[in-house]
């Protein structure tokens, strides 16, 4: 609650009922029916009206997102040398008053969109990259002012500190830190270390004029329709690149495909190549063996040689065989169906 404008509000009351009794007692005294204790009761209320007055006056309520700077005709300097706190503070009344100024953050935003800034209409900040390159910067830079430099803030600024320090400071700081860098590191490369060399060197000069930096915010950055249109063409080609690139390497990677494919059949075939010829081997290792057991047994046998060949017959010869030095061989007789006699 706000103690000094309750005594301020109650002294204009106060002010308003002793107006009202003078104006009845003066009615009261033409009609001849004078106001028993005028005098009295009006002087009372008059009392009352200017002590209520110069408490209202003396008294100031400092909020707590405040500082108050003390105008004064008695001090020496005119003012005095340290703000009011928050709370509820005296002053001379008459001989002094109360300028507040606030210590809550604020922001000054400079910006190309007509809605968004101070300055109606487009407030970015024009500036040209160390290549020559004209761009256009959208920043906000959050802000204070110190609560042990109000004093010297309302001597240097008043409350003109917003537009004609902050904004001036920012912009001038923004141009010279970007004509440091070329226009791709302000986009891209640099960038974070851009921003950092601007809060540095803005958090530096506002120090001095009474100011703390909150925060510098580098909200945007536009080109000009000129370089605009190169860096689009750019972009076009190196995504056509970039598509190029990935059609060679997929070309690539098939051929390599196709390759090891190719490969795979070649040691398969190969594979089966010396399978094939292991077993040859293999077999006829095994007939070279059977051949050697079979001559050892025609050595110890040789009746067996026509023993072999007889079992190599086909089913079908019919023949009879006789020892090896009978002169003939003659076929087997071959049986006749026998004739039924007719009775």
């Amino acid at each position: 609650m706000n103690i000094a404008g309750l005594l301020q509000g109650f002294a204009s009351l106060v002010w308003i009922i002793l107006v009202g009794l003078i104006v009845l007692a003066i009615v009261r005294a033409a009609q001849n029916r004078p106001m028993r204790k005028a005098g009295t009761t009006i002087l009372i209320t008059a009392t009352l009206a200017v002590l209520s007055s110069l408490i209202a006056a003396g008294l100031v309520f400092i909020e707590p997102q405040e500082r108050g700077v003390v105008i004064s005709a008695l001090a020496p300097k005119g003012y005095r040398e340290q703000a009011l706190e928050p709370g509820l503070r005296w002053v001379i009344p008459f001989a002094e008053y109360v300028v507040r100024y606030p210590i809550a953050n604020q922001t000054y935003t400079m910006s190309k969109v007509t809605s968004e800034g101070q300055v109606s209409g487009d407030d970015s900040i024009a500036a040209r990259t160390a290549d020559g390159q004209e761009i256009f910067v959208d920043a906000s830079v959050i802000f204070a002012v110190d609560p042990s430099k109000v004093v010297q803030v309302h001597i240097k600024w008043q409350d003109r500190y917003a537009r004609d320090l902050v904004r001036p400071l920012a912009r001038g700081v923004v141009r010279d830190a970007i004509s440091q860098y070329g226009v791709e590191e302000v986009v891209s490369g640099k960038r974070f270390e851009l921003v950092d060399r601007i809060r540095a060197t803005l958090a530096q000069k506002l120090e001095e004029n009474g100011l703390v930096l909150v925060d510098f915010v580098l909200r945007n950055v536009t080109f000009s329709p000129e370089y605009a249109a190169s860096v689009e063409q750019k972009q076009i080609a190196e995504q056509q690149a970039q598509q190029a690139r990935f059609i060679v390497e997929q070309k690539k990677q098939e051929a390599e495909q196709a390759r090891q494919v190719a490969q795979g059949k070649a040691d398969a075939a190969v594979i089966e190549a010396k399978g094939q010829a292991e077993a040859r081997i293999i077999q006829a290792r095994a007939e070279a063996e059977a051949l050697k057991v079979i001559a050892e047994a025609l050595r110890e046998d040789p009746e067996l040689l026509n023993y072999l060949y007889v079992t190599k017959l086909s089913p079908n010869i019919q023949a009879l065989l006789l020892p090896s030095n009978a002169p003939f061989i003659l076929p087997l007789p071959t049986p006749q169906p026998q004739a039924t006699p007719i009775p």
